[in-house]
Order: structure tokens, then sequence, then C-alpha cells
């Protein structure tokens, strides 16, 4: 049975980095960075069959006017079955009245599906040694 959770009660941080690994959707992040990762968001949806997590969202925003969309993932045996289009929905339906960005290298026509708009430019900077705090 499929669900989705809107917060991080329960998450079991090693099984996550396992199966992002394990679908080549992992950037290196350790189970605590996850954790911190996805706790420290605004807006988080996780999707599960069972126990297992099977796709994410979550959204970073100032509450006010501006929200980013990150870590949009559908493990691979559940893809192009709603599972995305309904976790970002239930991201989406947070952030009312917000202008929200996200950046994808592939899946444009998946995200124009749910009235995003191509933006004729983006950048970006690693600040420091990725995946660093400075602490």
């Amino acid at each position: 049975m499929i669900t989705y959770k809107m917060d991080c009660a329960g998450v079991d941080w090693e099984a996550m980095r396992r199966i992002l690994i394990e679908d080549d959707f992992d950037n290196g992040r350790t189970p605590e960075q996850y954790r911190d990762s996805f706790e420290n968001t605004d807006v988080v949806c996780i999707a599960y069959d069972d126990d297992n997590i099977i796709g994410t969202v979550r959204a970073l925003s100032d509450g006010v006017c501006n929200a980013y969309i990150i870590d949009v993932w559908t493990y691979t045996p559940y893809r192009r079955q709603g599972l995305a289009s309904k976790m970002m929905n239930l991201v989406l339906e947070k952030l009312s009245g917000q202008h929200v960005y996200l950046f994808t290298d592939d899946r444009a026509d998946f995200y124009e599906s749910l009235g995003f708009v191509k933006q004729p430019h983006g950048m970006s900077k690693v600040v420091g040694q990725w995946l660093q705090s400075g602490d």
C-alpha cells in the first residue's frame, strides 16, 4: 500500500541512503546529512510502499513568496505511476502564494505538465567544499 508522509518522523535514514545509491540518485550525503537536509526543510513528502521508501520531494521556503523544490525522486520500479505527481501536488499545496522554482536536467516535460515554465537562466555555485558545513 502506497502512503505519503509529510514529515520526517520515523524515517530510516540508512535505508533511504541505500535505496538512493541502488537507484543511482545518491549525491554523496551520509545518512546523518540526509536527516539534517530533510529535517531542515520547510515541506517534505516521502512516499512509502509499506515500510519501504520509494519517493521524495522537498521544498525550501521563506514562507512568504519564494520556494525551491529539490530532491524529487521516484524509485525506478515505481516511475510513471503517478507517485511524483502526487508528491509534487502535496508539496505545492503547502506553498500557496509563493513563486516556486526548481532545477532539473531531465524530465522537463513532467514539470511542465504540473504548470512549471522554463526559465531562461539559472546559476549555481558551491561555496567551499561540497557537503562540508564549515563547522
